[in-house]
């Protein structure tokens, strides 16, 4: 990770004429797939068609939800795996985080924790923040409107919870929040994930020791074998092992590194089944390029592990794989 955020540590100001992707991104020379062709009209009514049976699932602000998702769970599932609409994004994360019943039992308590509150982690915050999505246009000025917001979740949270106070990967996890929500929104379902309001609770990836990640890493290791014996033994001859490669996955839950509209759809199904989706993707990536992966040596492997291609990022391909990978519920990691 250090060569990477080495690269990425400049404080770029406000450039004119920006050329952005459709989520606010500065566009690469050579784009992701997906993001630079526009929409056809038919595309477009299909996404409108999505948000009005979306809408009327949710209701006003959210209003009918848990009457739905107790009706009709299975329908819930389904679309949620087809991907969220990115203009409903914000509220039904909230809604599936359970980070929304935390906020309305807490009023005032971030205002509390970012006016009248100091932390012990303030420079550490301040030092990474321009390496948080810096090529994306609302954290790109020094300072700015979401630099400040960042700091404000990133602050809030290590006087909230002093056992994990501040780790440089939870910047992922707020940036990627606030881009969709409130600073206190994003707050709240930064508590939910990390103290576990649905789900497990994340707070062990961060804790002195990263224990949660050591064991998520053993797993993957110990699924690897399991789902993909051939390279499970290529791995164990050139001594790979998922540290190497995978640590990022689960401490940015993909949102460090991997292609944004890829990044969310993990993130709409990881807030609604759980962390058992980062196992499935990553073992669908190694199984989307088995072939020419357990070709390389050590060297080539270890960039390719960290670099894979274009075409093995298209969530319309690997997200099925991911889904159709079986096995979970009593398999020897526990995942």
């Amino acid at each position: 990770m250090e060569k990477k955020l080495e690269e990425d540590d400049h404080e770029a100001g406000p450039v004119p004429a920006l050329r952005l992707d459709r989520f606010g991104f500065l566009k690469q020379e050579l784009s992701p797939q997906g993001l630079t062709k526009g929409r056809s009209a038919y595309e477009y009514e299909r996404e409108e068609r999505r948000v009005r049976k979306w809408r009327k699932m949710i209701g006003v602000g959210g209003s009918d939800w848990k009457h739905y998702i107790r009706r009709k769970p299975h329908v819930v599932k389904r679309r949620i795996r087809k991907g969220i609409p990115d203009c409903l994004r914000g509220l039904v994360w909230q809604l599936i985080s359970g980070s929304r019943d935390l906020l309305l039992m807490n009023p005032g308590v971030y205002e509390q924790l970012v006016i009248y509150e100091t932390s012990a982690s303030e420079l550490d915050i301040i030092r990474d923040i321009s390496r948080t999505f810096p090529s994306h246009v609302f954290f790109q000025q020094r300072h700015g409107p979401g630099q400040r917001s960042l700091y404000n979740v990133l602050k809030a949270y290590s006087v909230f919870d002093t056992e994990v106070g501040y780790v440089q990967g939870m910047g992922f996890l707020a940036g990627l929040l606030l881009l969709y929500m409130s600073e206190e929104d994003a707050f709240w379902l930064l508590v939910a994930l990390l103290k576990g309001a649905v789900h497990a609770p994340m707070e062990g990836l961060y804790q002195v020791g990263l224990p949660l990640v050591q064991q998520y890493l053993f797993q993957f290791d110990q699924l690897v074998k399991e789902h993909l014996p051939k390279m499970g033994e290529h791995f164990t001859q050139e001594m790979i092992n998922p540290s190497m490669y995978a640590s990022q996955w689960f401490i940015t839950v993909f949102s460090y590194s991997f292609p944004f509209h890829l990044a969310l759809r993990i993130w709409d199904v990881f807030l609604y089944e759980g962390v058992r989706i980062v196992f499935k993707v990553g073992l669908a990536l190694l199984k989307y390029c088995h072939d020419d992966l357990i070709k390389l040596p050590f060297e080539k492997l270890i960039h390719a592990l960290r670099n894979f291609p274009d075409d093995a990022m298209n969530p319309d391909t690997l997200l099925p794989m991911a889904y159709s990978i079986k096995g979970f519920g009593g398999n020897k990691a526990g995942v």
